[in-house]
């Protein structure tokens, strides 16, 4: 057996249909590996909440079907904690963007025997106050979007309502003034319709054309944009490629820091992991390589 004891957990209020089918395509190949592995489903994220940290003393790995909210709440309970197991992610969700960033079939039964034969590595995490986050931390179109999102849509049509609620978003959005301090040594200051503070690379399952980030470098990638005009755009297109000069780069800026402080002139709310969770003004750090993770590299998105 390759783990003594293992939690799966998945979320029964979630409205899912076919819980069923996805709980026979991944329990029979997971149980292979796992000498003991208790199901659970919880009936709220508190509720969920309470079995990560519960689980967390005994577990030698935890295995959450879910998306990238339930994975977040898994992050925020393990990260204060001395003993954190091993995460593993079965994507369950609407984006399950942190799931692609770490190379998991976006196919259930391919994500569990990735599971079986992925590597542990150890994945940086970002910290602001007595919060946590994994994939993102943003302002700006970024949390606008998510507070626009309509619910009947996101049930029907999944991916496609956080498009719908980013064209929305976009013709409405204005700059916004703010200011960043580095590493207490670099300042930023100016306008912009987002920023971003990046640790993994998936945003609305699309990826970003950042080649430099990494889920455990101790770097955070920040992205700032200027306006939502086709412009900013073509030069985040640009940036995947490895002749762009980021210096020249007149839409959007983009830096590494390992901490920061993030102000703006209005108060501003914040998007952490697709949750929002409190406003502007914010400092964030990095932890490294923090939590344990299942990363698989033959990634089929």
């Amino acid at each position: 057996m390759k783990y003594e004891h293992g939690l799966f957990i998945y979320n029964g209020q979630a409205g899912d249909e076919n819980i069923e089918q996805k709980l026979s395509q991944t329990l029979p190949i997971l149980a292979k590996s796992i000498k003991k592995l208790t199901v659970i489903q919880t009936e709220s994220i508190e509720e969920a909440k309470d079995t990560f940290t519960q689980y967390a003393e005994v577990a030698d790995i935890m295995i959450i079907l879910g998306g990238d909210g339930t994975l977040h709440a898994c992050i925020n309970s393990l990260a204060p904690l001395e003993k954190r197991p091993i995460v593993a992610v079965l994507p369950g969700g609407t984006c399950n963007d942190f799931s692609r960033a770490l190379g998991m079939p976006q196919n259930l039964a391919q994500a569990a025997q990735a599971i079986v034969d992925g590597d542990v590595i150890n994945v940086d995490i970002g910290k602001t106050n007595e919060r946590y986050f994994l994939n993102f931390w943003g302002i700006g179109l970024v949390a606008d979007t998510s507070l626009n999102i309509n619910e009947n849509q996101k049930k029907n049509f999944g991916v496609l309502s956080y498009f719908m609620s980013t064209l929305r978003t976009m013709n409405q959005a204005t700059p916004f003034k703010y200011s960043i301090s580095a590493d207490d040594e670099e300042r930023y200051e100016g306008e912009g319709v987002l920023i971003l503070v990046l640790n993994g690379r998936f945003l609305g399952t699309r990826e970003l054309p950042l080649p430099n980030v990494a889920l455990d470098d101790g770097k955070l990638d920040v992205l700032i944009i200027k306006n939502s005009t086709l412009a900013s755009f073509r030069e985040l297109l640009a940036m995947n490629n490895p002749q762009t000069n980021s210096q020249q780069l007149t839409e959007l800026t983009h830096f590494q820091a390992r901490s920061l402080e993030v102000s703006a002139l209005e108060e501003k709310a914040i998007d952490m992991d697709g949750e929002i969770d409190g406003a502007t003004p914010d400092q964030i750090t990095i932890l490294p390589k923090h939590i344990p993770m299942i990363k698989f590299s033959n990634k089929v998105i």
